[in-house]
């Protein structure tokens, strides 16, 4: 197992290497002239030639674009990304916070979509094709066809407007969490608990299954020993909720005015903050291929034949 972590490690470094460059280059990419970005920023009213050249010169933007692009690199594993254009404060200042805000929601949204998942999906699938199944596959698909935004809106209107049970907005107490989780695992529970279904099903009728039933085995011992085999292939998809939940807050942050990644990084894209969105781009992107380099880490140690074959 040892080999195959270093392996498997190893093979996300090239790969960790271009995202860097591709976001890196994200900012050069842009028809605006970033030092004119930086003046506008801050509210210059007129741009002439020689403060661009002099802006440029005090940033470093007239150093080649390799030598630029290594500097930011090796300044991004002391988690420095630069000053934001609009407020001059150190871009980790700004995406700490935001970013600790949105794993936590993420992290209660994750743990309550694999509760729902994994408990529907092994109902459903013990109870295949009866009234209990239908009709549960039947809410899971009107609940997961509606927008997150039109959801969150009658939530709030419910539930805090009409009922006044819970707070419209902000992360003030355990209560805000309330709405904007259960808008996020509606989202996605729907999809996730159809792969663990699917998954059950597969193995109900595994020779393994009929045999532990054909030897006495115990109802309760055969769904466990279903419910292992069948988190093999839902380990990765599991693993990249993580990852896809913490880069598509952006909605129920907007609505719930949750002060986290999505929030700060529409401000950005709107006031074009490059340091800000090119810290958040990697960051997204490190965490893709972290959570990714998990599930085949977690694959590897269920089934030992996957080592093998790496």
């Amino acid at each position: 197992m040892g080999g195959f972590i270093l392996k498997r490690s190893l093979l996300a470094v090239p790969l960790l290497i271009i995202i860097s460059f591709l976001t890196f280059a994200l900012n050069n990419l842009s028809p605006l002239d970033p030092a004119e970005v930086v003046l506008r920023a801050q509210g210059v009213p007129q741009v002439t030639e020689a403060l661009l050249m002099e802006t440029k010169a005090a940033l470093g933007m007239d150093r080649p674009f390799l030598i630029r692009y290594f500097d930011w690199l090796t300044s991004c594993f002391r988690l420095e990304f630069g000053n934001s254009y609009i407020t001059g404060t150190a871009v980790w200042a700004l995406l700490g916070p935001a970013f600790m805000n949105t794993l936590k929601l993420t992290m209660v949204s994750v743990i309550a979509i694999l509760a729902f998942s994994v408990g529907l999906g092994v109902l459903c699938a013990l109870q295949e094709g009866r009234l209990l199944d239908r009709s549960i596959r039947g809410i899971s698909f009107f609940l997961t066809s509606m927008p997150s935004a039109w959801l969150a809106a009658m939530m709030i209107w419910y539930f805090s407007v009409k009922l006044d049970w819970l707070p419209t907005s902000g992360m003030d107490s355990w209560a805000s969490y309330i709405l904007p989780v259960i808008v996020l695992t509606v989202s996605y529970a729907g999809i996730y608990f159809r792969l663990v279904r699917s998954s059950m099903l597969s193995q109900l009728h595994e020779d393994y299954t009929l045999y532990a039933r054909a030897c006495g085995l115990q109802e309760s011992k055969i769904t466990l020993m279903m419910l292992k085999n069948s988190m093999q292939v839902a380990t990765s998809v599991f693993c990249m909720a993580v990852p896809i939940i913490l880069g598509s807050t952006v909605v129920v942050e907007s609505i719930f005015a949750w002060p986290g990644l999505g929030t700060l990084t529409v401000n950005s894209i709107l006031g074009r903050d490059f340091p800000v969105i090119q810290a958040y781009v990697l960051l997204l992107a490190v965490s893709f291929v972290l959570f990714n380099t998990l599930s085949d880490l977690i694959n590897a140690a269920l089934d030992p034949k996957l080592r093998k074959e790496f």
